[in-house]
């Protein structure tokens, strides 16, 4: 029992033991010095007679003897009994000086017997320099009884504290990403495997410039689903990286394809490097609901803006007056001229000539009444703020490069039809990014519509710096995609860039319904929410408690975040943390990972020496551009001119001239001449 007379009996037991260990070795020192100890006169018939009787035990023949027996016996035991009161300022390297130095003078004190000088001089240099290496040691044992055993500094960061078994299967499927790992788990640096073996649910991968999102995450989703013989759409946001990775790994594994796909190519930057493709090829635009959600991509991909404002009254028109735009293009002569350059010309016409046209399209007399009532009312004010957002906004692709491209048809954008497998890439540029990013917005979303069907090929999307572009309801096709074989993978820099440009509310849904997320080094709260997300472990939490009496260590287990949000602010370049999403029939226990992920940099920078260049896809002269840019304009002046001439034959033939209708007239002109002259003559 812990009470103060167990404490003061103890005391005394150990001074008695210690007593003990000091009779021993003045004994010891009266024998060895005796005669100095006689020239002191310090002797006695009756102390010889007793020192003579301890002596015949054995324990004081030699001069090791007795030594050992008054360390060893005596002072360990009495140190190992002591109990200090606990200092975390000593430390060991003292105490380790003290017993060190203590035992040196100790056993090396008999060299004073070898000294050329008296029995008194032999004596006390042996007696003090043993007491001197005595009271050493026992002030080193004295330290050490008081030193903290417990070394609370030894993991200041908690690392070992926060680390947690993880998957090191290898679990593959014909649809997985895998990747190799290292973690750590309580000190030791172990093997693993992230294993996205379901990448139907959605796949972010999130991390600031330099975390590796490319090199890490993406090259691997690109060489793995190429491999097991995905069809693929990548935005490549820094052309033409992404781009040259993809075209050299289809060349590798072509062979895995039932049917050889083709590779294709968007870029406006370099026109000899890029196919023609029209984004709203009639054949894939069934009903006018295709043409509102062309619309309303291009005009929120031009107006960022605009995405937080939706349904606003001067949002809203636009969207429906450039609907009306294609849908009538699209009726048109089936869908002739029915691409982004022609309605970007017939929306600049003017409105005495572009209303008549438009109102002759049964299905958008609904669309445009607002606007011809505007015009005709003479309303100017309300009808330009109704169009002329549109019109300044596709203005801005009045461009004879992109006219070029988006006037074309080398190719549609059904990447997964069976019969002609596409992998498609499309290249951005940072420095043109307002105007690229709309027109790449209505291609992808074209493209998801087409890919997001029943029986079609496994497909994979990815898109680097996915806020770069426009995409209304990517999450319904996270969410509905996957039983058709959709793998989505989203890049982005940080959850708040994602908030600036798509909205909060849309952000959120983005961040929760994917069930795949990988992430390097983010800060803020994207630290928070993977931290929250990941989860909580149990861990080990130690205190000590000094004070003037004793000192208490304590131990407890709580549960705390793996990894915390400052953790996640502070992970290098390729380690990342995370979760993976698991199959029904393939069930993962483990599934949050905190890991450095394992690239083997020579061999990737020997095959990207070897890779070869994206070839030139076709001559295109200066010429060509212009005319092409030229032939556009004259098609819709054509269309327009057409079309005015039919409504006035038509008009004319409604309200044809009646037979007697010019006589009538002759004849009332007549008597409207007679009658002066007869009134004259009455008078």
């Amino acid at each position: 029992m812990q009470t103060g007379e167990d404490i003061q009996g103890l005391r005394k037991i150990i001074d008695f033991i210690r007593l003990i260990s000091l009779v021993i070795l003045c004994i010891h020192f009266y024998i060895c010095c005796y005669t100095a100890v006689r020239e002191w006169h310090w002797t006695a018939d009756i102390t010889n007679r007793l020192v003579l009787n301890i002596s015949k035990t054995g324990l004081f023949i030699g001069m090791l003897k007795p030594k050992l027996a008054a360390l060893l016996l005596l002072l360990c035991i009495t140190l190992i009994g002591a109990k200090g009161k606990k200092d975390e300022k000593i430390r060991k390297d003292t105490i380790v000086i003290y017993i060190c130095a203590g035992l040196l003078l100790y056993f090396i004190s008999v060299l004073c017997f070898y000294l050329q000088a008296s029995a008194s001089i032999i004596a006390i240099s042996y007696i003090s320099t043993t007491s001197l290496g005595y009271l050493l040691i026992l002030t080193g044992g004295g330290r050490l009884s008081r030193l903290l055993k417990l070394n609370l500094q030894k993991d200041i960061f908690n690392t070992e504290n926060e680390t947690f078994p993880q998957e090191e299967r290898l679990l593959a499927n014909e649809y997985s990403v895998n990747l190799p790992a290292k973690y750590s788990l309580k000190g030791k640096v172990r093997n693993s495997w992230i294993n996205f073996i379901n990448p139907f649910r959605g796949l972010l991968v999130v991390g600031t410039p330099g975390a590796g999102k490319s090199y890490f995450v993406i090259r691997h989703v690109i060489d793995q689903h190429l491999k097991k013989g995905f069809s693929m759409f990548i935005y490549d946001f820094k052309f033409d990286d992404l781009t040259k990775i993809a075209y050299n790994k289809l060349k590798k594994y072509q062979h895995n394809y039932k049917v050889k796909p083709k590779f294709y190519l968007i870029n406006f930057d370099d026109l000899s490097r890029t196919h023609r493709c029209n984004p709203l090829d009639p054949q894939s635009m069934d009903d006018i609901t295709d043409a509102t959600e062309a619309s309303r991509t291009i005009l929120l991909g031009l107006n960022r803006e605009w995405i937080k404002k939706q349904g606003d009254f001067f949002v809203e028109s636009p969207i429906n007056f450039l609907t009306a735009i294609i849908w009538y293009l699209r009726k048109y002569e089936n869908g002739r001229y029915c691409t982004l350059p022609h309605v970007i010309e017939l929306m600049q016409a003017d409105y005495e000539e572009l209303f008549p046209i438009l109102k002759e399209q049964e299905e958008i007399k609904v669309l445009i009444n607002p606007f011809i009532s505007a015009f005709q009312n003479k309303a100017k004010e309300q009808l330009e703020g109704q169009v002329a957002s549109a019109k300044i906004s596709l203005a801005r692709l009045s461009s004879p490069q992109l006219y070029y491209v988006l006037s074309g048809n080398d190719f549609t954008l059904d990447i997964n039809n069976p019969k002609e497998p596409k992998i498609i890439c499309m290249g951005n540029n940072p420095q043109k990014l307002q105007t690229y990013g709309a027109v790449l917005s209505l291609y992808i979303s074209r493209v998801i519509k087409l890919a997001n069907r029943r029986n079609q090929l496994k497909s994979s999307l990815i898109f680097d710096e996915f806020p770069t572009i426009y995409f209304n309801n990517i999450d319904s096709l996270i969410a509905t995609a996957r039983s058709n074989k959709v793998a989505t993978t989203l890049g982005i820099q940080d959850y708040s860039q994602l908030k600036k440009d798509y909205g909060r509310e849309q952000a959120e849904v983005i961040m929760n319904i994917v069930g795949n997320i990988i992430s390097g080094q983010v800060t803020g709260d994207t630290a928070k929410q993977l931290s929250e997300r990941i989860g909580k472990i149990v861990q080990e939490r130690n205190s000590v408690s000094i004070n003037s009496n004793d000192t208490s260590i304590s131990k407890s287990t709580q549960l705390d975040f793996a990894v915390p949000a400052s953790k996640i602010s502070a992970l290098s370049s390729g380690t990342f943390v995370g979760m993976v999403a698991d199959n029904p029939d393939e069930k993962i226990e483990l599934k949050v990972f905190h890991s450095e992920i394992q690239n083997d940099h020579a061999t990737i920078k020997a095959e990207e020496d070897l890779y070869q260049p994206i070839p030139e896809i076709d001559k295109v002269t200066a010429e060509d551009i212009q005319e092409n840019y030229l032939m556009i304009k004259a098609d819709v002046q054509s269309l327009i001119n057409t079309e005015i001439e039919i409504l006035k034959e038509r008009k004319a033939a409604e309200n044809p001239m009646e037979p007697g209708k010019e006589s009538d007239k002759s004849e009332n002109k007549d008597k409207n001449d007679e009658e002066p002259q007869g009134q004259a003559m009455s008078m």
